[in-house]
């Protein structure tokens, strides 16, 4: 997954991230959007109107109340940030500098939900929120077969209102997970519960917190138990990874049992970013590292990619001094940057991207371009594009970068223009980009992977179409799935003979290429996003 941010920066942990893996507009159909794919909720999207029939009636002075100082700004902001990815569909994205989220301001959702708001969000605030929301959304499935074990019993749990099972999962994961003062957590916890739902409410979250405080300091926390056929251990490692059991049995196939355990180790941890110096502006790597050292911002040099920094901490410096919005640097993954490496783009080629939009690949190849050349960014997504564009022109790569609003399927069936290389970005399930986009594991199901994989074949063929003769066609994923990426290429091999291999091994570092001349980032190997390419030359 590779994005450029924008203006409108919504940074996620996590494009990120917005990513093709999920934000795609293509469907199987025509008649249907690929968001369908994402697996439906049972919950109504969560408005101030809902929200507060879930806390109880509200009297005059509490819907007339604006401000609490008590409350603890971070957990009452992290609990409506998680209220609205569960049940509104926000991405698990970071906050920005003035501490807003998905355009709106933050203490807005905070008091539209809550019925009060709490004093201004700091810096030390910021990191919170990014830490609880992120580290709650991964390990949910773990922290509520916690919860679930201390409670009464199953039905207090399996009924329990929305607000108060996010708060106790705030609680959960900063005693468990963060290490935090146990009984600090306990108190501005229960004072949440207290103000926001009711008194009733604060005293369970009093009495299931300081259960689970005396559990964990004796060492005696309620653990599932590795025993049992397959299916049983997979059950109890994706609980105690939390992960989808498809997900853990899926990995167990491919990679092998430790193998597995690792990956979702990896994509429970909190994730690195990669900047991007923009060269059209003429930063260099070198002229990038120069402003992190005086932004005090610790950094590693990519051992793969020239224009190309990594960072652990620290993105919100970054953002803050304004390096994104001036259009200095780009936040992408190598994995991305990689792929881009595989399509190889030269001065004075044609090319097409063809599910460009937001357009971290587009920008990338037309830097690559040196002002002499062309890229057509086409997708389905007419609002991706704009953004597309504006990023182009942010960048100074606007002359040789033009958009084109279509469906592909359709567009390569009545184009008559052929391209030197056309890039294949497909939708795909994401799970090369778990690590980031925290919330993806929870809103994806294997009957998902069928629908993807006919979609894909669709749009490899569409792809083919605008390929010239010795033209040069790249397949890619986010994906580190066989079925989204080997087995679609044999699939399409066999159906267009006119295609062939040609080895990526001549265009990235050989620790990536697959013995069959694929391109490959695989987490646990190489401490980057998932990602996959064929490269493909008509004959």
């Amino acid at each position: 997954m590779a994005e450029v941010f924008s203006l409108r920066l919504h940074l996620f942990t996590s494009n990120h991230t917005a990513s093709r893996s999920s934000s795609s507009s293509y469907s199987s159909s025509s008649s249907s959007s690929y968001k369908s794919l994402k697996s439906a909720k049972s919950y109504p999207k969560p408005t101030a109107s809902t929200s507060a029939s879930r806390r109880g009636p509200l009297s005059v002075s509490q819907k007339t109340q604006k401000l609490n100082l008590e409350v603890s700004p971070h957990r009452a902001v992290s609990a409506v940030r998680l209220m609205r990815i569960e049940f509104g569909g926000a991405f698990a994205d970071l906050l920005n500098e003035k501490g807003k989220g998905s355009g709106d301001n933050e203490m807005g959702y905070v008091e539209r939900t809550l019925g009060f708001r709490t004093r201004d969000l700091e810096d030390r605030d910021l990191r919170l929120v990014t830490d609880i929301v992120g580290g709650t959304i991964r390990w949910r499935r773990y922290l509520d077969h916690l919860i679930s074990s201390l409670c009464h019993d199953d039905k207090t749990f399996s009924s329990m209102e929305p607000l108060l099972l996010q708060i106790l999962r705030i609680g959960f994961y900063e005693i468990v997970k963060l290490d935090m003062p146990p009984y600090a957590v306990v108190d501005e916890n229960v004072r949440l519960a207290k103000v926001a739902l009711r008194p009733g409410a604060g005293n369970m979250v009093n009495a299931i917190l300081r259960k689970l405080v005396l559990l964990k300091e004796q060492n005696s926390l309620p653990e599932p138990k590795l025993e049992g056929d397959d299916r049983t251990q997979a059950r109890a490692l994706a609980t105690l990874h939390s992960h989808p059991v498809w997900m853990v049995r899926r990995w167990t196939k491919y990679l092998g049992k430790e193998e597995a355990i690792k990956l979702m180790a990896w994509n429970n941890s909190d994730p690195s970013f990669s900047l991007r110096a923009n060269s059209e502006k003429g930063i260099s790597r070198a002229d990038l590292e120069t402003k992190l050292n005086s932004l005090k911002v610790p950094y590693e040099p990519s051992l793969h990619l020239i224009d190309f920094i990594r960072i652990k901490t620290g993105l919100q410096i970054v953002i803050q001094a304004g390096l994104l919005k001036e259009g200095l640097c780009s936040v992408q993954d190598e994995s991305a940057g990689l792929v881009v490496s595989v399509v190889d783009p030269q001065p004075g080629e044609i090319i097409i991207d063809c599910c460009a939009a937001p357009g971290g690949k587009t920008i990338y190849m037309a830097s690559r371009l040196k002002g002499q050349g062309m890229i057509s960014a086409i997708d389905i997504n007419k609002g991706r594009l704009r953004i597309l564009k504006e990023t182009a022109k942010l960048h100074q790569v606007d002359d040789v970068v033009t958009t084109i609003h279509a469906d592909l399927r359709t567009f390569s069936e009545k184009n008559t223009v052929t391209y030197d290389k056309v890039l294949l970005d497909a939708p795909c399930s994401g799970l090369g980009v778990l690590s980031k986009r925290a919330d993806l594991r929870w809103n994806r199901r294997l009957e998902d992977m069928e629908e993807l994989k006919k979609l894909q074949d669709e749009l490899f063929d569409a792809a083919s179409l605008l390929v010239k003769p010795g033209g040069v066609l790249v397949y890619s994923t986010c994906s580190i799935d066989p079925e989204e990426n080997e087995e679609r290429v044999s699939a399409f091999l066999l159906r267009h003979p006119e295609f062939h291999m040609d080895p990526a091994d001549k265009y990235v570092p050989h620790d990536f290429v697959t013995a069959s001349g694929f391109y490959f980032s695989l987490p646990i190997k190489h401490s980057l996003d998932g990602a996959f390419a064929a490269r493909l030359v008509r004959s």
